[in-house]
């Protein structure tokens, strides 16, 4: 498989950053990138915020905005996928171009802007769903012309709530005005007041999760830790993409606006995981994301504070084998210092 990918990635580097992940979402679903049916190691298997997972390689969001090849991707091997952003009103987002890839940085600059068929369409895709056949995820967003953000949180809670494993609240995209403004501490208060009164009226209340912004103060990521103990958030998303550009970056591509992803967030998106871990006292558990491209990374996020970790733009340069990659790593890793499962290796760093 890594052979083949290695010859398509040469193909598809030439063409359009965003044709070439529809051409990946065509491609699954005629069944052209095939599934791992290999057993996941019993090391990686853990149950965070009540859901069994069996690996904690897990797809992040922003791939299948619309929950077309969840089934596909799962057979991927990933332990978990994650589909959205997506809003209650369909939106075509931001204006083209809006998608760059920094090959030789393994990097990916985006400024999609929530682009998704909306709410219905999504619900639609996930009604009657085999659960058994793994954990799914949606992420959700406001409609940018939206003013009051919480009746959009809100209004996805309710149509999406009884459909998914667990509900991502998504202020920290930096592609939409105004909504990393919800991440003052009395804004996201009361959003999330908001969502979880909409989640308590539903007959199953799944796991809510807040996804956050690597872009933080000192002051703010104390906010958020804050709020996310004293509300009853079920977990953190550590994290979205970042304004920042650090040095060296391709030029024909550092200035374009919008959220870089990929190994350079790496590092910055590991050292606020490790802080927020240490400010909830690893009370809440985390996803870790941001720049994960080898089982060393994904244990390193782990050991910072990590339950889970999700890749995404380490795919565009490495190809689908990089989960299973990941997932054997991490098993030998594991072992090799001495932990039966990979619960135990959850904030190791910190003891």
């Amino acid at each position: 498989m890594a052979m083949l990918y290695h010859w398509a990635f040469l193909l598809l580097d030439r063409i359009d950053a965003e044709r070439a992940h529809r051409l990946a979402i065509a491609a699954l679903k005629t069944g052209l990138i095939g599934g791992d049916r290999r057993p996941d190691p019993a090391i990686l298997a853990q149950t965070v915020f009540g859901l069994a997972f069996p690996n904690p390689v897990g797809l992040a969001a922003g791939f299948d905005k619309d929950g077309e090849v969840y089934r596909q991707t799962l057979g991927l091997g990933f332990g978990f996928v994650e589909l959205g952003s997506v809003t209650p009103k369909p939106q075509p987002g931001n204006p083209r171009p809006r998608l760059f890839r920094l090959t030789a940085d393994r990097a990916v600059i985006n400024r999609m802007g929530f682009n998704n068929q909306g709410m219905v369409a999504m619900a639609a895709r996930l009604q009657g769903r085999d659960r058994a056949r793994g954990i799914v995820g949606v992420n959700l967003g406001k409609n940018k012309d939206q003013a009051d953000a919480a009746a959009d949180y809100t209004a996805g809670t309710a149509a999406l709530g009884p459909l998914a494993d667990y509900l991502v609240i998504n202020v920290s995209s930096p592609n939409t005005p105004g909504l990393r403004a919800l991440q003052s501490r009395d804004a996201l208060a009361a959003l999330i007041a908001a969502v979880l009164e909409a989640r308590a009226r539903l007959a199953r209340r799944p796991p809510l999760l807040l996804k956050i912004a690597p872009d933080l103060t000192d002051a703010d990521r104390q906010d958020i830790a804050d709020v996310a103990l004293a509300s009853g958030l079920d977990g953190l998303i550590v994290s979205n993409t970042t304004l920042a550009r650090p040095a060296g970056l391709d030029p024909r591509f550092a200035q374009e606006a919008g959220g870089l992803s990929g190994r350079p967030l790496f590092q910055p998106a590991t050292e606020i995981l490790r802080d927020l871990y240490r400010r909830t006292g690893g009370k809440l558990p985390i996803i870790g994301v941001g720049g994960i491209a080898s089982a060393a990374d994904a244990y390193a996020k782990i050991r910072a504070g990590a339950s889970l970790v999700q890749v995404y733009s380490a795919l565009v340069f490495e190809g689908p084998g990089l989960v299973q990659r990941i997932k054997d790593g991490l098993a030998a890793l594991l072992a090799r210092d001495g932990f039966a499962n990979i619960a135990d290796a959850v904030g190791a760093d910190h003891r």
